[in-house]
């Protein structure tokens, strides 16, 4: 049992204490336990609640960067993309991108086809070790004009020549992605705690001596001891750091609210497309006339973005008014005419922080976050056994965090051995093909569920659906699903005794396809009342946590994300989004 235990924070002397449960700290929390060190990962929400959970859900191969001639990042992304693409081929798959071209110098053919000749050349070995055909990304190609107008004809036809075709990676499920590099660090023997806040480190001259850690859950605090901590905290990492930073003020950069936004309609295919957008970026050697927005396929929806904001608030203070999904929607509108979209189309809206590059205050031409940010604090600040990483690209999260372990194991034991995360499958990704996978799980579902249930099943848990139907067995949970949705009654009981959903929220936007892109309907009572008899809720928390979720279904600025300390921790959804 994957079981949430505070106490045993408080155990002993760690090896390495992990803050931020999100993408990069998951990922360091799994590359440390390979390596034989011990772990304790603290998340002061719930796992994957914070920035991670609201990415555009794109594993990205690199491809922009050719736009900088930054051949080593194109490399990088690509080599990322094809390891999740191996390591967890129930979570993330290739999906086709659209780019239109244009009788128009820099949106033409010819531009773009030697854009993507040399990326494809660059690339040849992006599919190396991927056993799975449906997992491989193939190479570009281009359509003529009526095929792309076939796939959308909502596109303007003036000056427009065809289009080009390549394959990026996207995400099934980003929360329980990360989700499943928890658990599996937790079979390794991890200690991991979610609604636990690193409140204060605790500081000599020289090294943190132990870090004050709050139960949200209880109110409980305990001073966890470890040789080395991994500040990955995102963009809160910062303020964990403003007592070490009062002076040199080397740590608070730049940010980007990145946001995105959910809409109920679909296209008919499975093929994204990428607009010409309104803004430029400036450090582009080559580009075409503006940025792209895309438009994407998601499960049953479509997900429009991404627009980027200079963000100078607090993290939990990030939000998206209606003027400005005003204006995005505007903005897509005017880019595909005919397509018609409106405020009452969007379900829900994603947005996080990510570091950002150097802007000036109200450009509208924003620069991006080029790297992520590894901090040695033996050296910017003489605290020897601390390490802060601020990640920038959901994608370059494993690499970036065997970076980082990298130092924290400098630190502790020089002889460790390297990273073995580029080559050990997760959780659940013990299969050779998933559509076998989905195929087998239809079958044990077969006559209390349909198709698609079984291959969201295959999705989430991946080998591990049967502990989930396990659960279904039992009189008081029962099999099938849940009204008018593909998520199984036994999710629920599975999110809270295996994975350490505590609330309501927990379960209906990280742990089950719930609220994928909307309200998730009459499912969400029948979800209530099995997560209050495993938890033990009366009739007034009940309905307590019910009108938490509900009130994440507002679009506008009232759905802006809450801190657990400004609230109680229930309504900490934080950075409003569509979870998973």
């Amino acid at each position: 049992m994957t079981s949430r235990n505070f106490a045993a924070l408080d155990s002993r002397v760690f090896d390495v204490l992990v803050i931020g449960g999100g993408i990069f700290g998951a990922c360091a929390a799994w590359d440390a336990t390979l390596r034989g060190l011990s772990v304790a990962l603290v998340e002061r929400a719930d796992f994957c609640s914070g920035v991670s959970a609201n990415s555009y859900k794109f594993v990205h191969g690199g491809i922009r960067y050719l736009q900088h001639a930054d051949l080593w990042r194109l490399r990088r992304s690509c080599a990322e993309r094809s390891r999740l693409l191996r390591l967890a081929p129930h979570l993330v798959s290739p999906v086709p991108v659209v780019i239109p071209t244009f009788a128009r110098p820099r949106q033409g053919k010819a531009l773009l086809g030697a854009g993507m000749l040399v990326y494809d050349a660059l690339t040849l070995d992006r599919n190396r070790g991927i056993r799975d055909k449906a997992r491989r990304i193939p190479l570009a190609r281009f359509i003529g004009k009526d095929e792309v107008l076939g796939l959308f004809p909502d596109l303007p036809k003036r000056d427009l020549t065809g289009a080009a075709i390549f394959w990026d990676g996207q995400m099934y499920n980003p929360s329980r992605l990360v989700l499943a590099f928890v658990r599996s660090a937790m079979e390794q023997g991890a200690v991991a705690v979610n609604y636990a806040e690193a409140e204060k480190l605790l500081l000599s001259d020289e090294a943190v001596d132990a870090v004050r850690i709050r139960d949200h859950l209880t109110g409980d605090h305990v001073e966890v001891k470890a040789k080395v901590v991994l500040n990955a905290a995102g963009p809160w990492a910062p303020w964990l750091l403003e007592e070490l930073d009062r002076d040199k003020g080397v740590l608070r950069g730049s940010y980007s609210r990145d946001a995105c936004f959910v809409v109920r309609r679909r296209f008919s295919h499975p093929y994204a497309i990428a607009l010409q957008g309104k803004t430029r970026d400036p450090d582009a050697i080559l580009s075409r006339a503006a940025r792209h927005l895309f438009l994407t396929p998601w499960r049953n929806y479509t997900l429009c973005g991404v627009w980027h904001r200079v963000w100078s608030e607090h993290p939990d203070d990030v939000r998206i008014t209606p003027e400005e999904l005003e204006r995005f929607i505007d903005e897509v509108n005017e880019a595909m005419p005919g397509l018609g979209l409106k405020m009452s189309d969007v379900t829900m809206w994603n947005a996080g922080l990510v570091p950002f590059g150097d802007n000036d205050s109200g450009a509208s031409d924003l620069r991006y976050g080029k790297r992520s940010h590894l901090i040695d604090h033996a050296r910017a600040h003489g605290i020897r056994n601390l390490v802060t990483l601020i990640g920038v690209r959901y994608t370059m999260a494993r690499a970036d965090a065997a970076r980082a372990v990298d130092l924290v194991c400098a630190k502790i034991d020089p002889k460790l051995g390297p990273s073995r995360t580029d080559r050990t499958p997760l959780l659940g990704a013990g299969f050779e093909r998933f559509d076998a996978l989905a195929a087998s799980v239809a079958r044990a579902v077969a006559g209390e569920a349909g198709k698609d249930a079984a291959a969201a099943l295959a999705h989430n848990y991946g080998t591990e659906y049967r502990n989930v139907l396990r659960l279904g067995a039992e009189p008081e949970i029962g099999r099938g699903c849940l009204a008018g949705s593909t998520t199984f009654r036994a999710e629920v009981a599975h999110a809270v005794r295996e994975e350490m959903a505590c609330h309501l929220s927990d379960i209906v936007f990280r742990r089950t396809d719930l609220a994928t892109g909307g309200h998730p309907g009459r499912a969400l009572q029948e979800a209530a009342a099995l997560a209050a008899r495993e938890l033990g809720w009366d009739e007034a928390t009940r309905r307590e946590e019910l009108a938490i979720v509900e009130r994440r279904f507002i679009i506008g600025e009232e759905a802006g994300f809450a801190a657990p300390q400004r609230i109680p921790v229930s309504e900490g959804e934080a950075l409003a989004g569509a979870g998973a």
